[in-house]
Parts: C-alpha cells; structure tokens; sequence
C-alpha cells in the first residue's frame, strides 16, 4: 500500500479540483455557511412570465442537486486526505482490515473493504 500511497494522494487531489471547479461552475459558495455552493441564477427572468419563471426555477431546482451529490463526493474525497494524513488510509472503517487494491483504484475514496460495500 505504501507504494501506491502518493499514487492515491495524487488522484485524490485531481478529483478534488475537478470538484470543486465543478461546483464553481455551478455556483457561488455561501456567505453562510463555508464549504457550501449555491447555484447561480443564470436565467434572471422577469417574474411577469411565468413560462420563464418555471424554466428558470427547474434549472435552478437542477443545479441544486448537482452540487449537493457534488458536495458529497467532494466531501468522500477530503476524508480520503485526512486520512492519508492521518495514517488510516486504505483501512475499511468497518472491519479494520485493508481495502483491496482493486476497489480503491476503482475508487480511491472508498470507505470500506468489497465484503463492506453499501
């Protein structure tokens, strides 16, 4: 494992960017809450319209979902570093026991081993 392990680190942190200039591209972080996106508004309509209203409110209802299950991938990722960091990396959280090589090239953020998989 300790040889794949920059291997890993660094596939882990490409994916990171990519997600995060994803969810750039789908919003704006909140002034509220750090760490989390909201969409953008791309379409301004003018509320007279309703056709383009209702438009405007499923783009943005889509956006919106995209970035929660992109939040959440960014999030698997950022554990994924933690624990590399933390010397934990690459340990099914349920058993204890090494992931295979092959679910965490598949996945480098898994959690767990094949026999612990959801």
């Amino acid at each position: 494992m300790n040889q794949n392990l920059d291997t890993y680190k660094q596939l882990l942190l490409q994916e990171e960017q990519t997600l995060v200039d994803e969810l750039n591209n789908l919003g704006v972080t909140s002034k509220i809450r750090e760490g989390v996106w909201e969409p953008i508004d791309k379409n301004a309509v003018d509320p007279a319209d309703r056709e383009d209203v209702a438009l405007s409110l499923e783009d943005y209802e889509n956006a919106q979902d995209t970035i929660r299950v992109l939040e959440s991938q960014l999030h698997e990722v950022r554990h994924a570093l933690e624990k590399i960091t933390h010397g934990t990396y690459g340990i099914c959280e349920v058993s204890g026991e090494p992931i295979e090589e092959d679910r965490l090239r598949a996945n480098p953020a898994a959690r767990t081993c094949k026999a612990h998989m959801h």
